[in-house]
C-alpha cells in the first residue's frame, strides 16, 4: 500500500439558502479555488445543499411545516443535473469532494442527511446517509441504513464520512475504522441554539480529536455558518431570530492529525477555506501504541456485528407462482 501526500482543503461557509442552483455554483467556486492552490480534496459541510432546518428549533412543529415542505421542494435526487455540475468540477479540477446534501426520497416525504463522495473522476462513489438525525432533526430527516457504512478507495487514500453528531457514534466509528479509514471527513452545521453551557466549537474540536486519536487517522472537519440571508428568510417567523442563531463558538472547521492534535489553526464561526498537508505515514508510528483495530484489542471478547443490508419498505411475493414450480 503507498502511503499518500496531498494537500486537502475544508471549506467554513454558508449555503445560498435552499436555493440549489447558487449553493452548488458557490461550491464550485470554492472547488476551483482549492484546486489552483494545489488540494487534491476538498471537505463541505453537513446538508450543505441546501440549508439546514433551523426552524425545527425555533419554532413549533406545526409553525415549521410549511418550511419542511420548502425543503423538500429543495432537495436533490444524486441524478440531478445540480449534481452532475458537481461530477464535471471534481473531475475538470481533479479533486475529490466530500459534500452534504439534502437528499429527496422517493416517497414525497423522505428527506436524507446525505454525504455524497464524488472522485477526481467526477464519479459518485459513494454516498453516506446520516444513521441518526439528531434531537429536533427528527421532525426532518429519515434515517440511513448500514448499507452506507463505507470506507472508498480514493487517489488520495481510504476515506470514510459521518455527518455532524453521528460522530459521537463509537460503534458507526470503529465500523469505518475497521474498513482501513485514514481520511475521515466529519461535517457539522453551526449550532447557536444548543443550551447555554454547550460550546459547539470545542465540542465538534473533542469529537474529531477522539477519532483521530483512537484511530490514529487525519480527521478533516467542514462545518457551516450562518449568514444574515438566512436569518432574513426566517424572520417573518421568527422576529427574534437573530437573537437565537446568533452566538459566538458555535462553528469549528480544521484538521486533526493521528496524534489528536489540531494541524494549523482552524476556523471559528469565520468564514473561509483553509488547507493541510496530510502525510499518511503519520498514522503507521501511532499504532504501535494504541491498535485498536489489531493488537491493542480483543476480539476474543468483543464481537461487533453490522446490519449492511439496504432498509426495504416491501417484499413483493408471488405465491401463485412459487406454487407452480414445485
Amino acid at each position: 500500500m503507498e502511503f499518500k501526500k496531498f494537500k486537502a482543503a475544508t471549506v467554513q461557509t454558508a449555503p445560498v439558502f435552499l436555493n440549489v442552483e447558487k449553493t452548488i455554483d458557490k461550491a464550485i467556486s470554492f472547488i476551483k479555488e482549492a484546486a489552483n492552490n494545489g488540494a487534491k480534496l476538498i471537505a463541505f459541510p453537513e446538508v450543505f445543499v441546501a440549508g439546514y432546518p433551523y426552524w425545527n428549533w425555533i419554532m413549533t412543529p406545526v409553525q415549521g411545516s410549511k418550511w419542511y415542505e420548502e425543503l423538500y421542494k429543495h432537495s436533490v435526487d444524486i441524478t440531478s443535473p445540480e449534481i452532475k455540475k458537481l461530477c464535471i468540477a471534481a473531475k475538470d479540477n481533479d479533486i475529490q469532494i466530500v459534500i452534504g446534501i439534502n437528499e429527496r426520497g422517493k416517497s414525497f416525504g423522505e428527506i436524507y442527511n446525505t454525504n455524497l463522495i464524488i472522485d477526481n473522476k467526477g464519479t459518485i462513489i459513494g454516498k453516506h446517509r446520516k444513521l441518526v438525525p439528531t434531537w429536533a432533526e427528527k421532525l426532518t430527516w429519515t434515517s440511513g441504513d448500514g448499507s452506507s457504512l463505507k470506507v472508498y478507495d480514493t487517489e488520495v487514500g481510504p476515506l470514510g464520512t459521518l455527518a455532524c453528531g453521528e460522530n459521537t457514534n463509537t460503534l458507526a466509528r470503529f465500523t469505518l475504522l475497521t474498513q482501513g479509514e485514514l481520511i475521515h471527513i466529519a461535517n457539522y452545521i453551526s449550532l447557536p441554539v444548543a443550551p447555554p453551557d454547550y460550546n459547539m466549537a470545542e465540542a465538534i474540536k473533542i469529537r474529531a480529536a477522539a477519532h483521530s486519536f483512537e484511530g490514529k487517522l487525519f480527521t478533516i472537519v467542514s462545518c457551516s455558518t450562518i449568514s444574515k440571508e438566512i436569518m432574513e428568510i426566517l424572520k417573518p417567523d421568527v422576529p427574534n431570530v437573530e437573537e437565537l442563531l446568533t452566538r459566538k463558538n458555535s462553528a469549528f472547521s480544521g484538521f486533526i492529525g493521528p496524534n489528536g492534535a489540531t494541524i494549523g489553526e482552524p476556523l471559528i464561526d469565520d468564514e473561509g477555506m483553509i488547507y493541510a498537508d496530510i502525510d499518511l505515514a503519520k498514522c503507521i508510528q501511532p499504532k504501535q501504541m494504541h491498535d485498536i483495530l489489531g493488537h491493542y484489542n480483543r476480539f476474543d471478547i468483543f464481537d461487533l456485528r453490522v446490519n449492511t443490508a439496504p432498509t426495504k419498505n416491501i417484499t413483493f411475493i408471488n405465491n401463485h407462482e412459487e406454487f407452480n414450480k414445485r
